[in-house]
Order: C-alpha cells, then sequence, then structure tokens
C-alpha cells in the first residue's frame, strides 16, 4: 500500500513537472520581429483572461481581443517604427496597410508555431528531470516515470495547440490607454467604416488610427464616420467629469438618462449649467437625485427635457411627446422618485413598485401604437423591465432603443432586436466617492446610427478609473 502511495506522488510531480516546465516556456519565451513598419516584440502573460493584445508603448494605446481560450493573453508590443512607412499608412494607403496586416498576422504565426515546440521541449525536460530524480526501486520504475514525463509533454503541447492560438471573429475589440483623457481609443473608433468584411475592416482601421496616433500624436484628429449619440447618467453633481462628456461628445447628440444633480437643489442646477452645452444638442431625462426645479431650469437653458406628458417648455407646460433630434425620434419619462420643490427637496427613495411598472409600460404601448419612436429614455431600468420584456415577446418592425441609467453599471444588451444601453456613471457616483478605493468608475456609451430608417451600427462602452486616470474602451457591433 506504501509503494503503491509513493509511485502516485511520483507520477503526479512528474506531471507536474511537465506543466510547470510548459508554463515557464509560456511566460519567458519571447521573440522580436521586424516588420516593415518597425519592431515588434512577442510574448505571453499567464494569469489573464484568454486575450490577443496589441500595445503602442510609444502612445500608451492598445486593442485586446477576445480571441484565446487558454488564460493567457498573447501580446503583440510595438518598440520601434519605421515613420516614413508610417506616414503612408497614416494617409490611409489600402495596400501598405494590407501589407503591414499580412506581416504582422506571419509573425504571431510564426511565433506561436516556435512556442509551441519550446513548450513541448520544456514540459519534456522539466519531466524527465523529476523523473530522473525519483528513480528509485522504492518509488516507480525510472520507464514508467519517463513514459508519464512524455505523456506530460504531449498533453501540454495538445493543449498549447488547440487553445493557444486565437480563433473566432475578432469584431468585438476592447481599447484601453492611460492617462487623464477619454482614451485615445475611443477616438480611433471612429475610423472604423462599415463592409462586408467585418474582421478585415477592423484590423485596417486598427492599423490605420495606430499609424495616425503615431504619426501625430499631438493632434489625433478623428475621422467622421456618420452621427453619434453618446448615451451619459448620474453626474451627481460632479462638475469634474463635465469635461470628460464634452471630450466624448464634441458635436454629437447627447442623451442623458438622469440624476444629473445630487439633491436637485437650485445651487447644484447652478453648478451643472455648463453641460448643457455638451455636444451638439443635450437631450434629457430626470432621475431620483434630480428635481421639478432642476429639470425646468435644464429646459430654460437650453436643454430638451422630456417627460411622461411632453417636453417641458421653458416657462410652463408641456410639448410634444415624442421630439425628433438630429433625425432621430426620442421620447422620455420622467422618475416617479423625482423630489419636488413643494417638499423641500426630500429624498423620495429609489424603489419602483409593481404599479410604477405598469404605468410605464401602458405609457410606452400607447406611445408606440400612435407614432413611431427611435429612442426611450428613462432613468430607472427596472421601470422599463415589464415593458422590454413585452416588446422582446411581441417583436415590433423597428423598436425602440432603451437608454437607462442609475443602477452605475454599464449594460449593453441586444436580444430579439431589443437593444438597451446603460452607459454608467458619469460622475463615479459623485465627487464624494472619488477618494474611496472602490469608487465608481466613470462611463458613457457611444451610439453610431445610420437614419432613414434609424439603426444603430455599434456601441461602443467607455470606463475611466477616477483615481489612476487608465481607461478602456469596448466596441459592440450590430451591423
Amino acid at each position: 500500500m506504501a509503494h503503491r502511495v509513493r509511485s502516485s506522488l511520483a507520477i503526479l510531480a512528474v506531471l507536474l513537472a511537465s506543466v510547470a516546465g510548459a508554463a515557464l516556456a509560456l511566460e519567458t519565451y519571447t521573440q522580436e520581429r521586424t516588420l516593415s513598419v518597425g519592431t515588434v516584440d512577442l510574448n505571453v502573460d499567464l494569469g489573464h483572461p484568454g486575450a490577443l493584445d496589441l500595445y503602442v508603448p510609444l502612445v500608451d494605446w492598445g486593442v485586446r481581443f477576445d480571441a484565446v481560450r487558454l488564460p493567457v493573453r498573447v501580446k503583440l508590443d510595438v518598440r520601434s517604427l519605421d515613420r516614413e512607412v508610417l506616414a503612408g499608412a497614416a494617409g490611409g494607403e489600402v495596400p501598405a496597410v494590407q501589407e503591414l496586416r499580412v506581416e504582422a498576422t506571419e509573425a504571431l504565426t510564426g511565433y506561436l508555431r516556435t512556442l509551441i515546440v519550446v513548450v513541448a521541449l520544456a514540459s519534456l525536460a522539466a519531466g524527465m528531470l523529476v523523473a530522473l530524480a525519483l528513480r528509485s526501486g522504492h518509488v516507480a520504475p525510472l520507464r514508467r516515470l519517463m513514459l508519464v514525463a512524455a505523456g506530460g509533454a504531449v498533453l501540454c503541447t495538445v493543449v498549447a495547440v488547440v487553445l493557444l492560438p486565437p480563433r473566432g471573429d475578432l469584431d468585438d475589440p476592447e481599447y484601453y490607454a492611460n492617462g487623464p483623457d477619454i482614451p485615445v481609443a475611443l477616438q480611433t473608433l471612429e475610423t472604423l467604416r462599415r463592409s462586408g468584411d467585418v474582421l478585415g475592416d477592423e484590423l485596417d482601421a486598427q492599423l490605420l488610427g495606430l499609424a495616425r496616433l503615431v504619426q501625430s500624436p499631438g493632434r489625433r484628429r478623428p475621422i467622421e464616420a456618420g452621427p453619434r449619440m453618446v448615451v451619459a447618467s448620474d453626474l451627481h453633481n460632479n462638475v469634474l467629469a463635465v469635461p470628460t462628456l464634452e471630450r466624448a461628445a464634441r458635436d454629437a447628440l447627447v442623451l442623458f438618462a438622469g440624476d444629473l444633480t445630487d439633491r436637485g437643489t437650485p445651487l447644484e442646477s447652478a453648478a451643472t449649467r455648463r453641460i448643457v452645452s455638451a455636444g451638439g444638442r443635450f437631450v434629457a431625462v430626470s432621475g431620483n437625485h434630480d428635481s421639478d426645479t432642476s429639470m425646468r431650469r435644464l429646459a430654460r437653458e437650453g436643454a430638451v427635457v422630456l417627460t411622461r406628458h411632453g417636453r417641458y417648455l421653458p416657462r410652463v407646460g408641456y410639448g410634444p411627446r415624442v421630439v425628433t433630434v438630429r433625425g432621430v425620434r426620442i421620447a422620455g419619462y420622467d422618475s416617479p422618485n423625482e423630489r419636488r420643490a413643494a417638499d423641500d427637496y426630500a429624498d423620495r427613495g429609489a424603489s419602483v413598485t409593481r404599479g410604477q411598472r405598469e404605468a410605464f409600460s401602458a405609457w410606452l404601448r400607447r406611445l408606440l401604437d400612435a407614432r413611431t419612436v427611435d429612442v426611450v429614455m428613462v432613468h430607472e431600468p427596472e421601470l422599463a423591465a415589464d415593458a422590454v420584456a413585452e416588446l422582446r415577446r411581441e417583436p415590433r418592425v423597428r423598436p425602440p432603443v432603451v437608454v437607462t441609467g442609475h443602477t452605475h453599471r454599464q449594460r449593453v444588451v441586444n436580444e430579439r432586436g431589443v437593444l438597451e444601453v446603460n452607459g454608467g456613471t458619469l460622475g463615479a457616483g459623485g465627487t464624494g466617492n472619488l477618494a474611496e478605493p472602490e469608487a465608481d468608475a466613470l462611463g458613457l456609451a457611444v451610439l453610431r446610427y445610420e437614419i432613414d430608417p434609424f439603426r444603430v451600427l455599434a456601441v461602443d462602452t467607455v470606463r475611466i478609473d477616477p483615481q489612476s486616470g487608465s481607461a478602456s474602451a469596448q466596441r459592440l457591433r450590430l451591423r
């Protein structure tokens, strides 16, 4: 019995050594490849969600694909660049970009092939060394341990062959950058063009964007690719975040899904006056931290403020329930927990009752039966949950996009033709939370769309750490 236990432990030790050797090879083996545009280092990091990374330290910018099934990150780090060749690519020369893409693909393929061989040899060598160290008639025969070492190496090699090479469609990239500004990645997203070849278009656009960033990193001018709308919410009076929205929005349509203020008081409304001019046009609904006073003042400042009864007119009364802004037909529903000046702006809570959900569903049903709506805005996702479920059970030809906030968590769901978008919290939960280690990330979403008929082509979600300034952007293609 003791001999059997020792033998089993020896076999386990050899197998573990084989796996350790393979892991060490993955972690330490690197290659430098020379492309026409410059040089790249290829390497692997262990202990990360499976991904393929292209990172450029020169501009502190990268793009990541969820395309590797092992818990490792395959990385291409750009180390040096030939600016003459890069200038041609930055000018939009498609042959240069296509050639660069072929070179990068060949470099990655060659590296992975060599890496798999190194993994096999390292795994075998580690297993053999442990087998030799444990050889003893009282433990297990050397021949058996050698066979175990060979089997472990074969197993590690097969796993590397099957799970290491990037696979699948690379059409949902995550862009990331560090520093205090809105991510350069978000601006680079604007170079993307629609085509039948999603993968080729995506890669070409990334290479073009990369070339432009490195060639003129100070200007970083985006290429217009159709109309945009920026979805934001939950500023909570954090005026420090307003420049972030201004940089992201520029001349875009801004949809703000509530909680512009923290208590809804007139003083806060004055502090957030600047946000009305963010973007080309500012459309808002109230949240449970806003008030009737703050929303009326927002309307007087020039914002399009929507309620279940219609658009707030600047002084008194309501306009139409559906407004057309930048070619988009929009309706909005004010929060049932909106604070009121008559109650001294008392907190009315954040919960939503069943009756309130039913009232929203009835409102939306009547609205859709009467006219076409492209976007519906409401602060609380829970308030719209029943209505969204109904839309998915009974699909319409062109169901509206549902824009929400409140949760401080980004959420993009596209099911049965119904798109829900929550940009997160633009204000990181308010200025009082910025110093907290667990502070919410600043978040917003950017929608690319077409009109006549209206349809969303892509949703870009952006996250910024309020303490470090590091940022990332994720694209979801819908067309």
